[in-house]
């Protein structure tokens, strides 16, 4: 990133980096790709199962296969399987292309690959303990293809692709291949991760109306570090320049999440503060309920911060580099001193 979209980013706020890379033409990543000793499974938000989502009888057998290689989690595990079968692991389940069990792996792969992890002397890809087991000796071994094939990208992201079309396609293309079916499959498992993390787990209450559904999705990150251009709807990811190193959220993408997952994903905000000040209706402040949009204009120019309100005067947001997402007050001197701008969504 050069250094005039650094010095310029306060005039678009803690999503600003996305903002000015658009507006001066550079390509920026926000999920940047991490090198071999800074892999996803020693990630706080994705290698620690929510093991209330996993069915009970898979449970030993997902939070094991996290543990064969780094970067193969077991919230990913456990959403890879959702994606492939829905947890359907009847002895006789076959896909119309012919893919089986749990896993749905193909004949041909399952005899490469296969593993008889449950120790009966068969390894059985409609046995659930030897498909998930298989499954991330297979996920490991991709991983490690993709990586030396030094394309740019998201790794684990790239191992998926591999997983669903092959690992030739990801040389082939320099990438995730433009298959409607790929792409699909990689952005519905990267999404159901968060599910399935202990640090992100699902609000008891989804029922409600979208204004405390927005509040609840916020509020389930707190303690999440913030990132500078970090986090997407399908969780924390890390940012760029200065949140490189971190995994998290910056105050839009927070925003954005908890929109897009509280209307169960048929609302997608804009990427960056300056752009969701506009989206829904306006609000007096007076007439601000839980589930809004709150704008700042910290500094000047622009409308650079943005909050979920979550009633009794509160808000949750993504402040700062070195902070985490919290709980705050309107009517701390900083905020209530700054302009405001409060947006209904839905």
């Amino acid at each position: 990133m050069s250094s005039l979209a650094r010095g310029s980013a306060s005039l678009v706020g803690c999503g600003g980096a996305l903002f000015m890379a658009f507006v001066l033409g550079i390509s920026v990543y926000a999920g940047a790709s991490e090198d071999d000793d800074k892999a996803a499974a020693g990630d706080a938000f994705t290698d620690q199962l929510n093991t209330k989502a996993v069915p009970t009888a898979h449970r030993k057998w997902v939070i094991k296969a996290g543990q064969q290689c780094k970067g193969v989690s077991a919230p990913l595990i456990a959403a890879q399987i959702e994606a492939e079968s829905n947890w359907d692991d009847r002895p006789d389940l076959v896909s119309p292309a012919g893919a089986q069990g749990l896993s749905q792996f193909m004949p041909g792969t399952w005899q490469t690959w296969g593993v008889d992890a449950d120790g009966d002397g068969r390894a059985n890809p409609f046995t659930p303990a030897d498909a998930i087991m298989t499954q991330a000796r297979y996920d490991c071994w991709l991983l490690k293809k993709v990586k030396s094939y030094k394309v740019d990208g998201d790794q684990t992201r790239l191992m998926l692709a591999a997983y669903n079309a092959g690992p030739d396609r990801i040389r082939e293309f320099g990438g995730i291949p433009p298959y409607p079916e790929t792409q699909g499959y990689v952005k519905r498992i990267m999404g159901l991760i968060p599910k399935y993390s202990a640090a992100g787990e699902e609000p008891p209450d989804m029922n409600g109306p979208l204004g405390q559904r927005i509040a609840a999705q916020a509020k389930r990150w707190l303690g999440t570090p913030y990132s500078w251009g970090g986090g997407s709807i399908e969780g924390p990811t890390k940012g760029v320049a200065q949140g490189a190193g971190t995994k998290g959220f910056d105050c839009s993408s927070l925003t954005q999440y908890a929109v897009y997952h509280a209307s169960k994903g048929k609302i997608t905000l804009p990427r960056v503060s300056q752009a969701q000040v506009n989206e829904g209706k306006a609000v007096a402040r007076g007439d601000i309920r839980t589930g809004d949009l709150v704008g700042f204009s910290l500094n000047g120019g622009g409308w650079d911060h943005i909050a979920v309100y979550i009633g009794g005067g509160q808000i949750v947001h993504a402040p700062r580099t070195g902070d985490v997402v919290k709980i705050s007050s309107l009517d701390e001197p900083y905020y209530a001193s700054k302009p405001m701008k409060i947006r209904r969504i839905g």
